[in-house]
């Protein structure tokens, strides 16, 4: 049905002729807010930070649950007086995506200025809800990397901009939010219902970090790169028509607030629980900010595109290590590359854990099929692979109730030698590596060392283990709380269609496209 559809959209658009952007104008450059400190968010980051904290330092704060971290980025755009800056690869027109523009508008009603930047894939058929928004005084709207197609569904506009194949294959995979530059929100999760336990098909598990100090400057500044950069368009001048209708009606009625429960797994109440108290609880620690250039997406050769990219200086510090890595990837396709720093970090004693989706968790089949290439040998390397399993986490206390609907992992995280973790937008992926824009946090974790192993313990009790059989065959081991095991031949949870259907295409399909 969908290749149907894409043929249709081709055909039509040989018909009648392809679209074209218009000629970029060059908006004006404007920059991050500095005069901040007397903003309610700034005085709370004061009052929460050690007397003999170093301005080097960074405050850091895990949100692994997603009604919490839904909480922090409304309680911290109901918070801001001076700026918000959103970047994100998604922001839906759901019920999570509508809250938040709504609360970026009443931000921006209160005086507070707010820019707001998405990538066009999959925001970009909806010019008139973002033109409506933008209209708003306080509020500017720009796009990333815009197909030339406007109008219709994806499906239609990915047809008519073919000719421009470089324009759909390069993506901004970025997610940051950031308050009164004071404060930010950054990680895997999107904007969108799925990614917040409000989707009735599937709910994403992923991982975001709160951040403040000097982490956030550098995220400001990443930020601002972006939104000055020859790759993106204000929405006035990509739209093909004014709103018609307002904002209001368009964004439809208030969602329901997050209700967080009264501590997270972590045993940390609510942000906006404790920015109405003045004080926030913040592990203190070094942190960095891996931020890819902009302009790596109109970079010709592999080789430029990856260096100094996100993936290149991630793998650098996996390849440090001197004693175990865990990597927790839901897409994750090693490469030629990536299999270079498994066997390096093995031929000097460090063990690799991998935890990433099985074929019944993921939401990409077709990326499933790339990462199995490479699993086997993974499994002769000595790596131990956990594939996330979409029935097992159904009683996880820190995962929330899926109900009837289908639990994947999203989350992108590294940790090595028990300290350093990496958490981000990137994917251990080709696509990552050289075709999309990531940013991710680099933290020195000592002090987080008891949270992510709490955490840890969760993610892989949802995950079978994976072994070599008797005859060299991949094996999934599934065990329960009394520790019996139950051993599966094949790919468990995945229906028999998309077994198939990655048989069928996954050839035909470039690794790098995956």
């Amino acid at each position: 049905m969908n290749l149907a559809r894409i043929l249709a959209g081709i055909s039509v658009a040989w018909l009648a002729g392809c679209a074209a952007l218009p000629a970029r104008q060059p908006p004006a450059a404007s920059h991050a807010l500095t005069e901040v400190g007397d903003t309610r968010i700034a005085r709370t980051v004061a009052a929460s930070t050690p007397a003999d904290a170093s301005p080097a330092l960074t405050g850091i704060r895990l949100l692994p649950e997603a009604p919490f971290s839904l909480d922090a980025r409304i309680a911290l755009a109901r918070s801001a007086q001076k700026s918000l800056d959103v970047q994100y690869y998604l922001l839906a027109r759901d019920e999570v995506g509508l809250l938040l523009l709504r609360e970026l508008r009443g931000a921006a009603e209160r005086g507070v200025r707010v820019r707001l930047l998405v990538d066009d894939l999959y925001n970009g058929g909806e010019d008139a809800l973002f033109m409506a928004f933008a209209a708003h005084p306080n509020v500017e709207v720009r796009v990333f990397n815009p197909l030339p197609a406007r109008d219709g569904g994806l499906l239609t506009r990915l047809a008519f901009s073919l000719h421009e194949f470089s324009r759909i294959n390069h993506r901004m995979h970025n997610k940051l939010f950031i308050a009164d530059n004071s404060v930010s929100v950054s990680g895997g999760r999107n904007i969108a219902q799925e990614y917040f336990m409000r989707a009735a098909d599937a709910n994403f598990i992923d991982m975001d970090v709160l951040a403040t100090g000097a982490a956030v400057r550098e995220q400001s500044a990443s930020f601002d790169r972006y939104w000055n950069s020859e790759q993106v368009y204000p929405i006035a001048q990509v739209a093909r028509a004014a709103a018609a209708e307002p904002f209001a009606q368009l964004a439809g009625q208030s969602a329901p607030d997050p209700l967080p429960r009264e501590r997270d797994v972590l045993n940390r109440t609510s942000v906006s629980r404790q920015l109405a108290e003045g004080r926030m609880d913040l592990i203190w620690t070094q942190a960095r900010v891996f931020a890819d250039d902009p302009a790596k997406i109109g970079r010709t050769e592999f080789e430029t595109r990856f260096a100094g990219s996100v993936t290149q200086r991630t793998l650098e510090v996996i390849g440090s290590a001197q004693s175990r890595v865990v990597i927790i990837s839901p897409y994750f396709i090693p490469g030629e590359i990536g299999m270079g720093v498994i066997k390096a970090s093995g031929d000097k004693g460090v063990v690799t854990v991998v935890l990433t989706n099985s074929l019944g968790a993921t939401d990409e089949p077709l990326v499933y099929a790339g990462y199995a290439r490479y699993r086997k040998a993974m499994l002769e390397q000595g790596v131990i692979i956990h594939e996330f399993g979409p029935t097992l986490s159904k009683t996880s206390r820190q995962y929330g109730s899926f109900g009837s609907s289908t639990s994947r992992l999203h989350a992108k995280m590294a940790v090595i030698d028990g300290r350093w973790m990496f958490i981000g937008s990137m994917n251990l992926d080709g696509r990552s590596a050289s075709l999309n824009t990531e940013i991710g946090l680099l933290i020195d974790g000592a002090a987080l060392k008891a949270d992510f192993d709490q955490l840890s313990t969760d993610r892989f009790t949802s995950a079978y283990l994976l072994r070599l059989g008797p005859t060299g065959k991949v094996e999934w081991v599934q065990q329960d709380d009394q520790g019996r095991q139950t051993v599966h031949d094949d790919e468990p949870d995945a229906s028999w269609f998309v077994t198939f259907k990655n048989w069928v295409l996954s050839p035909f399909v470039r690794e790098e496209l995956l």
